[in-house]
């Protein structure tokens, strides 16, 4: 029924957009496992791995448009909850490593054996399990957003104050987390990976599997975020950020709406942090950092918000422009260029990448009106 209700409201831009995805899901891996490496259509392996480093951003840009593009709620802080994804993935990582680690300890992690911890925080009990890390992946960061969300909305805090909090929290998180004394790494984070779920986290073939699932969590993320907000209760999450004081007059518990949406968009952006760390090979408190947070926010500007496929788009474009932009002696003025194109889009393309190529084809695809007649002569 779920499938059916979700094929029924596809829309040619969200069908693209699964084709592309998961074609990438296939074509790319095989290319990179079985072409040549001097073939012409062969994919690195660090190719492959920097784009689903885009892909784990697209996936993340989603969740917050879900939330800012349908529901008005600007969060200056989704980097949090990509963070705790990530170090929930993190930490089962680590004890992966056992005793081929520095210190050869089979249980402490290298950080907590040259802190001198005695014992393994009762916090990272659990996390040499692969489906306990994945139900944590899931669970921290929504636990965090239902609580958070739970005080701030039934307190009716919107607006600028509302995405004023989602930063400071960010940046709670960052100064907690950088603590030695917190048990997760200190400013060194989590690293030096080994395994996952018995593969040879470097190896190619790992690599490409980590492409591939990435690929199909951000076409399941899609595929989530669109069934929600082409729904019923969709249609009253628009509703609330087009009107919210009317939508509570009709009757409608707003608070509820933005809890669960809220919620949703925490543990989505959690599964982006948990593919991402596995692919770049760390993971530490700068993840947190409330500058991520906002450049999430221009990604969404960028590709179009209230689309999902912009932000996503936009998560990509704006990444591999930074990578092209860094790559030389334009590394320092990055900031600048990203700023600059913040400023652009806003005067420019209010409606984000695809807001603004979709007016421009319903523009043109309408008929042009015809000249009324004009009235015969009185004789």
């Amino acid at each position: 029924m779920i499938t059916r209700f979700l094929l029924q409201n596809m829309d040619r831009r969200a069908g693209i957009f699964l084709a592309v995805v998961l074609g990438l899901a296939l074509l790319v891996p095989l290319s990179n496992l079985l072409l040549p490496v001097g073939s012409f259509l062969h994919v690195p392996t660090s190719t492959m791995s920097l784009w689903g480093k885009y892909l784990c951003y697209a996936l993340l840009a989603i969740s917050l448009d879900l939330v800012w593009g349908y529901c008005g709620i600007l969060s200056l802080g989704h980097g949090a909850f990509f963070a705790l994804g990530g170090y929930a993935m993190g930490m089962y990582l680590m004890r992966q490593i056992g005793t081929r680690g520095v210190y050869g300890n089979p249980i402490l992690p290298d950080f907590m054996v040259f802190l001198n911890w005695q014992e393994l925080p009762w916090y990272w009990w659990g996390f040499s399990s692969f489906p306990f890390a994945m139900l944590m992946v899931l669970a921290v960061p929504g636990l965090l957003a239902f609580v958070f969300g739970w005080f701030a909305f039934r307190s009716r805090v919107t607006g600028v104050y509302l995405s004023i909090i989602t930063q400071a929290l960010t940046y709670a998180l960052l100064l907690a987390f950088f603590r030695n004394d917190m048990g997760f790494g200190g400013n060194n984070g989590l690293t030096d990976f080994k395994d996952i779920v018995g593969f040879n986290v470097q190896a190619q073939g790992t690599r490409a599997a980590l492409f591939a699932m990435t690929c199909v969590m951000l076409a399941a993320g899609f595929l989530i975020a669109r069934g929600i907000v082409v729904s019923k209760l969709g249609k009253v999450v628009i509703a609330i950020r087009d009107a919210e004081s009317r939508t509570r007059f009709l009757g409608y518990r707003v608070d509820r709406f933005k809890l669960f949406v809220f919620t949703v968009s925490a543990c989505m952006a959690g599964v982006a942090g948990a593919l991402y760390v596995p692919q770049v090979g760390i993971i530490n408190p700068s993840e947190f950092a409330p500058a991520n947070s906002i450049e999430t926010v221009i990604w969404v500007a960028v590709g179009g918000r209230g689309t999902l496929v912009g932000a996503a788009l936009g998560a990509v474009v704006v990444n591999w422009a930074k990578t092209m932009f860094t790559s030389g002696f334009m590394a320092p003025y990055w900031l600048f260029a990203l700023g600059g194109l913040f400023v652009v889009v806003t005067l420019f393309l209010p409606k984000g990448i695809v807001g603004t190529f979709e007016a421009l084809w319903e523009r043109r695809r309408k008929p042009a009106p015809t000249p009324a007649a004009e009235p015969a002569p009185a004789e």
